[in-house]
């Protein structure tokens, strides 16, 4: 790979964090406005959940798929390939006269995510050398993929009460064309010139298999976890993905080469991604109901209720990848989500009448020091050792953990708040308030697990070399 120049590195980074500020912004931007988008369309509630779940479902689908074409077709192609999709469903949605409309754009939007961002991750890991150089990267891209929820919350209050519904998808129309441009122009094409087949039967089986398994988790607390059609479903999703597994034994080309797993720090960043992502995503959904329902902040004050949040996790994930070339990816990713399970804690004592800087500011500050401590080593982590060839495939892993972790921690959460919300007495707000203290206790106890599965799960050794080769500018060799 040719060398390239520290200024085009920086407008590298640049471009590739916008993407992913997006991408994860997408997720959350639309909640706010989903009011206004259900009375200017006639939309009812369950309609209203697929605006946002059908953006979720086919990304989470589709980002394994997304990581390895990105490997054999070409990281700059299909990275371009997302932005524009993204771009054109973007503007599709916004001008959507009509539920299915606006349900097929959101659907060509997750399409688009799950090709852009794997490649995205990709291209930064292949891009800057491992070690530092990658840590101080990756920690400007913890920061914009960890505050992209927060700030999608903001913006999304702004947007809808200044401007309609419309924006939220309106702005992302500039910055993926610019993205795309950019790309074009800096991006230098990468990738797995030893790969001369593709695994269709593979792809069909994993990607129906977790759009399968995604939508089932998200539709579990409507159809009840023990009814026939959700067992049914996640029965069929399994045995999809017992296929996928088969298949990928059997075949010279695998999608899925189960080599990558014999990285013992990828598999076990893999699995703690899961429980990350079952805390941040419970966290943001559980504080916009809480302001919005109990203490009664509009979604405008409440977007802006985010803004101490999302200052501090870019500003600790900055200092994350500093501690993570001093002292590893491993004690920072553990210390990171002991941190937001304190936060969580701290949550889980919000009450009915409970102020901005006791119940809100004080548990969000805590909150995003650990966000940021550990999703910056996580990635890390997830992309540590792993040879060139399969960086699309590792990127595409990690984000697939974090997605089916989001969907299934937000399911048993939501469950556990209505079960509580139904098994209380008092006025509404107390009800909810209790719910709520409920699942963010759970979410805190989630955030544990994550703690203890990183200490057990991932080689102390492979930190220790990372933390060794970042101080010493030579890449440590690959321990499996």
């Amino acid at each position: 790979m040719p060398t390239v120049s520290t200024e085009r590195k920086a407008l590298i980074l640049v471009l590739l964090a916008a993407a992913q500020f997006v991408v994860v912004l997408d997720a959350s931007i639309v909640n706010v406005a989903l009011p206004s988008i259900g009375r200017d369309l006639t939309l009812n509630q369950d309609s209203l959940s697929w605006v946002v779940n059908s953006y979720v479902l086919v990304f989470g689908g589709f980002l394994l798929l997304g990581g390895r074409i990105a490997d054999l077709l070409g990281r700059k192609r299909i990275f371009i390939v997302g932005l524009l999709l993204f771009c054109v469903a973007s503007l599709l949605g916004g001008l959507s006269q009509s539920e299915g409309q606006l349900i097929a754009a959101r659907v060509v939007q997750g399409l688009g995510a799950a090709l852009l961002s794997p490649a995205a991750l990709a291209i930064l890991t292949t891009t800057f050398a491992e070690g530092a150089e990658r840590n101080k990267a990756l920690g400007v891209w913890g920061a914009v993929a960890g505050s992209g929820g927060a700030v999608g919350v903001l913006m999304g209050g702004i947007l809808t009460q200044s401007l309609g519904w419309e924006w939220v998808l309106f702005v992302n129309v500039p910055i993926t064309a610019i993205a795309a441009i950019g790309a074009f122009r800096v991006l230098s094409e990468s990738r797995d010139e030893s790969a001369s087949s593709f695994d269709v039967f593979g792809a069909i089986t994993i990607t129906a298999g977790l759009s399968l398994l995604v939508y089932t988790i998200v539709d579990a607390n409507n159809s009840g976890w023990g009814s026939t059609k959700t067992v049914s479903l996640f029965i069929v999703s399994f045995v999809l993905i017992a296929a996928f597994i088969a298949i990928e034994r059997v075949w010279k080309q695998p999608l899925l080469p189960f080599r990558i797993f014999r990285n013992r720090t990828l598999t076990g960043a893999n699995l703690t991604g899961v429980f990350v992502a079952m805390s941040l995503f419970s966290m943001f959904f559980f504080v916009s109901l809480y302001m919005q329902q109990v203490l009664g902040y509009s979604a405008l004050k409440a977007g802006l209720a985010y803004l101490p949040l999302a200052g501090g996790i870019i500003v600790s994930a900055g200092f994350a990848s500093v501690l993570t070339t001093r002292i590893g990816f491993k004690p920072v990713l553990a210390g990171g989500m002991v941190l937001v399970a304190a936060g969580l804690f701290w949550f889980s004592h919000v009450s009915p009448d409970g102020s901005f800087t006791g119940d809100i500011l004080f548990p969000s500050l805590l909150a995003a020091l650990g966000l940021g401590f550990a999703f910056v080593p996580l990635t890390i982590a997830s992309v540590s050792g792993v040879e060139p060839d399969d960086a699309g495939l590792a990127s595409g892993l990690i984000n697939t953990s974090q997605q089916v972790g989001g969907a299934l921690g937000l399911a048993i959460l939501v469950a556990v708040s209505n079960s509580r919300f139904g098994n209380v007495t008092g006025t509404p707000p107390e009800r909810l308030t209790e719910s709520f203290q409920s699942a963010f206790l759970v979410g805190a106890g989630l955030a544990v697990t994550g703690a203890v599965l990183s200490l057990v799960l991932i080689s102390s050794r492979d930190s220790k070399d990372h933390r060794d080769a970042a101080q010493g500018g030579v890449l440590a060799p690959v321990v499996t």
